[in-house]
């Protein structure tokens, strides 16, 4: 039989809460021929006696490459399934030559355990993240489940989001002799959620926060159609006033991100609280103005300009991005910045008016909101 460690300098082996016991016999040789296994004490207390371990340092992240320097025949020790919010991805991400052996997760026990089939079930994990990546997954009678959260944090947030009659129910130490319905050590939390639909994408306007300064939700829809966010890309918010359109860009798959960049630290603050109610706390906010607070920015698929299109280089400085861009006018002078850029870029140009049924005397008419004038445009290149 080929070694594991004649494959890969490094070899990452999933444990479960059942031990040294539940290994593959894979798995025990690449822990047996290691010059060392590291993991955490927890995990390496499942050694048998004689084994060469070493914890991690901690914190971890800042000293990990200089901890595996140098080393050969490690062995890396993982809860569950490594690449499940775990020291695997770490290593892969890092550009580590990775042999991952993994055991059962947490996850698959949680769901044999309640019976909730995979495709119906979504997964949360809030290990080194923010509680309210959770909002974003609630929805009536969706199965959630979430990993690295506190009770009384998750308590407090289904309670703030009108979800408190959500079924919860805690699983401790899933696969080992110690497993158990209630909190404990590593706490799977699974929810059967109860509450007031929320789409992901066209929230209506009273779900931000906003000092006026808001892409209302027509609007928003129109310019999230052209933006046309795809899985894992990267969006600019330029005046991103209240949020709303990098907010929903992040709602609409767990893996898209935004930045917003907005001048007002009052509007910025707002931003922030927004993304957290609604989900996407890992939404970034840049306070400054643009052009220059988009220097040293991560390139992006797509941008927003919400606002700042009369304020030479801005527009130019989103141009020369490449990316997709939507751009927002509602004055006079942003119409005519719209209308240069059209004719000398080509793209679509297009002008939205709604107006809304309102009382009108005795009967009902219609009040016209502000026009817009919407550029969009997607580089040739």
């Amino acid at each position: 039989m080929t070694s594991v460690r004649e494959k890969s300098p490094l070899t990452v082996v999933g444990i479960g809460a059942d031990g040294w016991s539940g290994l593959s016999g894979q798995a025990r040789e690449a822990v047996l021929r290691a010059d060392v296994v590291v993991g955490a004490p927890r995990q390496l207390a499942y050694l048998p006696a004689g084994v060469q371990s070493e914890p991690w340092p901690s914190p971890l992240l800042p000293a990990l490459d200089d901890f595996l320097a140098g080393r050969s025949r490690v062995c890396v020790l993982a809860s569950g399934d490594p690449l499940l919010s775990g020291i695997g991805t770490t290593l892969v991400q890092r550009g580590y030559d990775v042999e991952i052996l993994p055991a059962l997760s947490s996850v698959t026990l949680a769901r044999a355990k309640l019976g909730w089939s995979a495709e119906e079930t979504e997964v949360v994990t809030v290990v080194g993240r923010a509680i309210g990546r959770v909002s974003r997954a609630l929805a009536p009678g969706r199965k959630i489940l979430v990993l690295g959260a506190n009770a009384e944090d998750l308590l407090d947030l289904l309670k703030a989001r009108g979800y408190e009659k959500s079924r919860v129910t805690a699983l401790s130490d899933l696969g080992g002799p110690e497993e158990r319905i209630g909190p404990g050590s590593l706490t799977v939390f699974a929810i059967e959620a109860d509450g007031p639909a929320l789409p992901l994408t066209g929230l209506p306007d009273d779900a931000f926060e906003h000092d006026g300064q808001l892409t209302k939700r027509d609007l928003r829809a129109s310019a999230l159609a052209r933006l046309a966010p795809s899985p894992g890309e990267l969006l600019w918010d330029v005046g991103a006033g209240a949020g709303s359109v990098g907010i929903e860009w992040s709602r609409v798959h767990p893996l898209n991100r935004a930045i917003a960049i907005e001048r007002s630290p009052e509007r910025a603050a707002r931003i922030t609280r927004n993304a957290h109610a609604l989900g996407v706390p890992e939404l970034d906010v840049v306070i400054g103005d643009a052009p220059d607070a988009l220097e040293g920015l991560t390139r992006p698929h797509a941008i927003f300009v919400g606002g700042g299109l009369t304020v030479p280089g801005v527009l130019d400085a989103c141009l020369a991005t490449g990316a997709r861009i939507v751009a927002h006018g509602v004055t006079l002078e942003s119409e005519q910045a719209l209308a240069r850029a059209y004719t000398e870029h080509g793209g679509e140009l297009i002008r939205v008016g709604v107006e809304q049924a309102a009382p009108l005397g005795g009967f009902t008419g219609w009040t016209p909101a502000r026009a817009v004038t919407q550029w969009s445009y997607r580089s040739k290149a």
